[in-house]
């Protein structure tokens, strides 16, 4: 998916927006109140839209965070099994480390862990940066977006891997706690990011070994 800049007025989204929220409710009936699935869409999209560049699918992309917010409470919840073991990256912007090691570890582990990513303060848009460093590597970062912290995606979570984003992570009893010391790529040229990425390649295959172990 490839966001184009436009002039669209968010009013005119309100109506996909309810759409989207319907089929949402169908998906979540008997764990959500359609009143609460509405409220994550919309929520979702007047979050997204104060960093987003460009406007183009900001509809399309924010049903898409509400549904893994919603996901990730209703596993929380138990409302949903967790048949993978779920994993979260955070880091400032989510838009270059936590973006580039949570789709490695989607491959290496050949989808069988469920990767989430957010950011403090997350970016309007994804580094081009890790977007061409992951391609050399046949990984895509198309369908990626920025996201912020929420406190439902933490919940759901097993393992928690923070990146230079400080005490804004809410700790819970029960999950794994880790925190990497991995240089933001984001004013890097191509061969200094190429340096750093033997290194998150090297703990995103630990991480995986010590997942399977346990």
């Amino acid at each position: 998916m490839t966001w184009t800049p436009n002039d669209t007025d968010p009013t005119k989204d309100t109506h996909v927006l309810g759409r989207m929220s319907e089929h949402l409710a169908e998906r979540y009936a008997g764990t959500f109140t359609p009143e609460m699935i509405e409220r994550y869409v919309f929520e979702s999209y007047a979050t997204l839209g104060r960093t987003a560049r460009v406007r183009t699918y900001l509809a399309a992309i924010a049903t898409r965070f509400a549904d893994d917010r919603l996901r990730a409470l209703a596993q929380s919840m138990g409302s949903i099994a967790k048949d993978n073991p779920q994993v979260l990256f955070v880091c400032v912007q989510n838009a270059g480390r936590s973006q580039m090691v949570a789709a490695l570890l989607a491959e290496v582990s050949g989808g069988r862990v469920e990767v989430r990513s957010a950011g403090s303060l997350p970016a309007g848009e994804i580094q081009p940066l890790a977007v061409e460093l992951l391609k050399e590597h046949n990984i895509s970062l198309e369908d990626a977006f920025p996201k912020p912290l929420t406190d439902d995606v933490v919940r759901a979570a097993d393992y928690v891997i923070t990146m230079g984003c400080g005490d804004t992570c809410p700790i819970y009893p029960g999950k794994q706690y880790l925190d990497w010391d991995v240089a933001d790529p984001q004013d890097m040229t191509l061969d200094e990011a190429r340096g750093i990425y033997a290194g998150i390649e090297h703990r995103v295959t630990e991480l995986w070994e010590r997942i399977q172990s346990s």
